[in-house]
This record gives C-alpha cells, sequence and structure tokens, in this order.
C-alpha cells in the first residue's frame, strides 16, 4: 500500500482544523454560561477560561454554604423534633408591633385546630382588621401568621395592639396551663 504524502497531510490539516472548530465552539459555548460583568470587551481565550474557573469556584462556594445552611436548619428542626415527641407541645404566641398593625405568630400542633378559630374570633372582638393569614405544617407543628391592623381610620385606638396581645397571651397560657 503507498501512501501519498500530501493526502496525509492534508488529513491532518484537515482533522487539526475540525479539532480547532469544535474546541473553538465547547469554548464559546463555556464563555456563553458564565456571567458577565464587562460583556462589551472581548476577552482572550485564557481570560475567558479563567473566569469560567472562578465562577464554578463560586457556585462551589456557594453550594456548600448553602448545604451548611441548609444542615443548621435541618438540625434545629430535628431538636424541635426531639423536644416534641418528649410529650404533647404547649401552643406558643409571638406578637410583634409595627404601629397600628400587628403581626400574630402562633405556633400549634395540628390537632389543635381551636387555638386558630379562638385567636381568630379574639381578633374579630376586638375590632382588628386581619390582612393576611397563613400556615405552613411541619410533621405534627402547625406555624401560623396572621397580620392585622387595629388602627380604624377615622378613630385610631391607641390601647388596642396592647389589649389584643394581653387577651392573646392569656388565652394562650390558660391552654397551656390546663
Amino acid at each position: 500500500m503507498e501512501h501519498n504524502p500530501n493526502s496525509s497531510r492534508t488529513d491532518r490539516k484537515l482533522i487539526e482544523r475540525n479539532r480547532r472548530n469544535q474546541m473553538k465552539a465547547l469554548y464559546s459555548k463555556l464563555n456563553s454560561l458564565i456571567p458577565h460583568h464587562n460583556s462589551r470587551e472581548s476577552t482572550s481565550l485564557p481570560d475567558q477560561l479563567g473566569e469560567a474557573a472562578n465562577y464554578i469556584k463560586r457556585l462551589q462556594t456557594n453550594l456548600e454554604r448553602m448545604k451548611e445552611r441548609k444542615d443548621s436548619l435541618l438540625g434545629v428542626e430535628r431538636s424541635m423534633n426531639t423536644s416534641r415527641s418528649s410529650g404533647p407541645r404547649s401552643p406558643q404566641i409571638m406578637i410583634q408591633e409595627m404601629g397600628s398593625s400587628l403581626v400574630i405568630g402562633l405556633t400549634t400542633c395540628s390537632s389543635s385546630q381551636f387555638i386558630f378559630n379562638e385567636t381568630i374570633r379574639i381578633l374579630h372582638e376586638e375590632g382588628a382588621e386581619i390582612v393576611n393569614a397563613s400556615f405552613s405544617v411541619v410533621d405534627d407543628t402547625v406555624f401560623h401568621t396572621i397580620h392585622l391592623t387595629v388602627a380604624v381610620s377615622y378613630a385610631p385606638d391607641y390601647g388596642a395592639a396592647a389589649r389584643i396581645s394581653e387577651r392573646l397571651q392569656k388565652f394562650v397560657n390558660d391552654i397551656a396551663d390546663a
């Protein structure tokens, strides 16, 4: 078998050109995946690769930080679960006053839905306007959040927030003592 030296040289050149084109396309694809601060400037290939490496390192660092945060939050949840398993938990209430608005955080077990209903009844009795109420459930614990306003535009009641806080605290404490 005879090989033509020009033919093999041409084949090598073609193979090398295809390899370069493929590498160029891959570099371009990699560069398109990286957020750029100054997109007007064209950066050299080594700079693009350095930028990509730094971006990947930042992503890895952020991922590790998020994993640690998740683990710490799950650790808090696990500690709550172990304390919960020792017996029935009494409800907890947190009230934050912000001017004429209140934010109420109520934590109950899932079998104590009446506590939320009674809280809403107390708020209505006090003339509070409930702006938003939401809840989330984790295992057997229900976290309620209630946003409300206590001041009426024509006659602001400056003692309403304190009165509502006092009534709700008394209600929750009476349940806890029972």
